[in-house]
């Protein structure tokens, strides 16, 4: 397979090179792995998927974006809480090879066996995969998994795979968590279909009723004329930037990990600065919320300490091949001594020892950090809408 580099920032994408009419295309065809969010996690603790079929048949059981429904219907029918693992097969590292599955599945079909442990690093992406009223499954639209794709779908998974429910809305999915049911970021409309401002809006009052405040995240830029209708209709929004860059580099010793409550109060006075005016009881149960991740994805604290104190933070957060470095903040009478500098720097050169090649992160358009990653190696690759108002 030829592979495409991301010339701009080297990030490597899985793509193979085919000629359509006289001119090259680049088309990614991905496997897949059914699984449960704890297995994946396990997985991600041992840095390989190795499930109990490895010692019982020899082999992780595999399948193409054709072919996924029907073991997916077979094995979990009505199953609720699977995810698709979705994997490089440059990356798998051991022999792939495609052969018969039951003896009453139809007889050209073929599925992908992978003869011995497969990288964590492999995956690219992690989707929930839900099945129809009826109990079984249809083929998954994944779309280009390119570096946009890859930063567009972790977030809203995150969230999916810690939530205790979820309702369907117009053009995604609304998430419920009822451990922590104050804070919205947990309990939010997560949208990436076709959907207009006055269709959000319903469903989030619709769904989101009783919440303090109603979150909406818009993935895509396709949504930009619906970010604005919110706006028009008193929704504060926010566009952001989703930018990516090779991992790697050297970590910097300043930077120490730490644990999770260490970095509470950073965290809260970072909430109210970039959030003014929300409830600090919200504030405090969104924190309790981000600690679910850890259930779900691997989590690293870091942060830079100074006169006996910690001064600045940031999290990084690794799901297969992809790691996304979130809450970069530093006090503000600490600023302008390369602590951010520091924490990313860090972040992704952590992010290449696990075994990630891409790393992700998010801007607001209009700040200027956005020039500060730019000058670090990041390129935009996608863009969503925060949305929130207090009903």
């Amino acid at each position: 397979m030829t592979r495409l580099a991301f010339v701009d920032a080297g990030i490597r994408t899985a793509t193979a090179v085919v000629a359509t009419a006289g001119h090259a295309a680049f088309v990614f065809v991905p496997l897949l792995h059914l699984a449960t969010p704890a297995e994946w996690r396990t997985a991600l603790t041992a840095g390989v998927i190795a499930p109990p079929s490895l010692d019982e048949v020899g082999f992780v059981h595999l399948s193409t974006p054709d072919q996924v429904a029907l073991p997916a219907g077979r094995l979990f029918p009505g199953r609720t809480d699977l995810v698709l693992l979705v994997l490089d097969p440059d990356r798998i590292v051991v022999p792939v090879r495609f052969e018969p599955g039951l003896p009453t599945d139809p007889a050209s079909m073929r599925f992908p066996h992978a003869y011995g442990p497969v990288p964590a690093a492999a995956v690219l992406g992690v989707l929930p995969y839900r099945p129809r009223a009826d109990g079984g499954f249809d083929a998954p639209v994944l779309g280009t998994v390119d570096p946009g794709w890859r930063h567009a779908v972790l977030e809203p998974s995150l969230l999916r795979r810690i939530a205790t429910a979820e309702v369907p809305v117009t053009g995604g999915v609304a998430v419920r968590t009822t451990t922590v049911p104050g804070s919205p970021e947990h309990n939010q409309l997560l949208v990436s279909g076709r959907a207009d401002a006055a269709q959000v809006t319903a469903d989030a009052e619709r769904v989101l009723d009783g919440c303090a405040e109603q979150w909406v995240l818009l993935t895509g830029a396709h949504l930009a004329d619906t970010a604005a209708g919110l706006a028009a209709g008193g929704w504060q929004v926010q566009e952001l930037l989703g930018m990516a860059a090779p991992a790697g580099g050297e970590p910097v010793a300043r930077v120490a990990q730490v644990d999770a409550a260490e970095l509470r109060p950073l965290a809260e006075a970072a909430w109210r600065r970039d959030l003014p005016g929300m409830d600090p009881a919200l504030i405090a149960e969104a924190l309790d919320g981000r600690r679910l991740e850890e259930a779900v994805l691997d989590v690293r604290h870091l942060a830079v300490a100074a006169g006996g104190r910690l001064v600045a933070s940031a999290v990084l957060k690794i799901d297969g091949g992809t790691a996304l470095i979130d809450a970069i903040s530093t006090e503000p009478d600490h600023r302008r001594q390369g602590h951010g500098d520091a924490l990313l720097r860090t972040g992704m050169a952590l992010a290449a020892q696990a075994g990630c090649d891409l790393v992700v992160l998010d801007v607001v358009a209009d700040d200027w950090t956005r020039t500060w990653y730019t000058r670090r190696g990041f390129v935009e690759v996608t863009r969503s809408w925060s949305a929130r108002r207090t009903p």
